[in-house]
């Protein structure tokens, strides 16, 4: 049974991104956890559609960014500008400083401006000419990239990458939804219609009820176990990180409190695995040319490891 304070949040989403149920309960359970989600893609499938669809149902503060080659690090977090008039310098905060960030194509821009957000998406703060400035909460960045074989772009480093709570991709529509989104395109654009559901005093409160949810030891033992799998596999460089613990278990309790639940099942593991996993892992060369892949690997890992009761 599905929490009644999620159902109309999923319902606002479903107006917008039509056939994605997957992609929406994934973006969701982000939200409630607290943390922050990268979306790779091709152009043109509702990334950014999803992003202000979401950040309108929370009534929340959204800002957008296009990542560009020459774009730098001040342009997200702001700086210093010096008053001629008052002889002092007054500091204009970036777009950081919102509620919901959009990095759009995010890996177009360089690594160093990337870096940027590393310390916002960890900690809720940033620091600024060496003063630390709150963020505000909730926080979440959603960051969009093209594949890695498009023109003109960088990819996320393991540091950035490892920050992301979880990792989707939308994928095209069928042929029957398409004709469906036409129609709705028809009249008016579907995210004018979009109301708020709930306000940011609410999500705070639901996040911090998420946090509460119970997750028995043999559950905790069944996660470290997964983890501690990838990172003894002869296929992997680099296995999954501590960080990469605590966020399984961060979406396996969100996954739970989204199904109503007080307590975490090994069924809202393994659903929360395929998503939080494999862009934590870094692929040998020769697993890489043998044609495997990690959203395999990790599968492969779930089907070993024996199920807690």
């Amino acid at each position: 049974m599905e929490n009644p304070q999620v159902t109309p949040l999923k319902r606002n989403l479903q107006s917008v991104i039509f056939g994605k149920s997957e992609s929406i309960d994934v973006m969701v359970v982000a939200l409630l956890a607290g943390g922050s989600v990268l979306i790779e893609d091709v152009p043109g499938v509702g990334k950014t559609t999803l992003a202000k669809a979401l950040a309108r149902s929370i009534d929340a503060k959204y800002r957008r960014i296009q990542f560009t080659p020459d774009l730098l690090p001040a342009d997200i977090l702001g700086s210093s500008i010096y008053n001629p008039v008052s002889g002092d310098f007054r500091f204009d905060p970036g777009p950081i400083f919102c509620n919901i960030l959009l990095a759009d194509e995010i890996n177009r821009a360089s690594p160093r401006t990337q870096s940027a957000l590393l310390e916002a998406m960890n900690e809720n703060q940033t620091t600024i000419e060496g003063q630390c400035r709150p963020l505000a909460r909730p926080f979440m960045v959603i960051a969009t990239e093209n594949p890695i074989e498009f023109h003109g772009t960088y990819p996320l480093p393991e540091a950035q990458l490892d920050r992301f709570l979880v990792r989707l991709a939308i994928g095209y529509p069928t042929a029957e939804v398409e004709v469906d989104i036409l129609k709705s395109h028809a009249n008016r654009e579907p995210l004018e219609t979009i109301e708020p559901v709930m306000d940011l005093e609410q999500v705070r409160r639901i996040q911090e009820e998420v946090a509460n949810v119970h997750i028995d030891e043999a559950i905790l033992e069944y996660i470290v176990e997964i983890v501690h799998t990838t990172r003894n596999d002869s296929r992997l460089q680099l296995g999954v990180s501590t960080r990469g613990t605590l966020m399984l278990a961060r979406a396996a309790r969100a996954r739970a409190y989204a199904l109503n639940r007080t307590f975490v099942i090994p069924d809202d593991v393994s659903w929360s695995l395929p998503h939080v996993l494999p862009h934590r892992l870094l692929l040998t060369a020769k697993a890489q040319h043998s044609g495997a892949t990690a959203q395999q690997i990790v599968t492969e890992i779930l089907g070993r490891i024996k199920v807690p009761v």
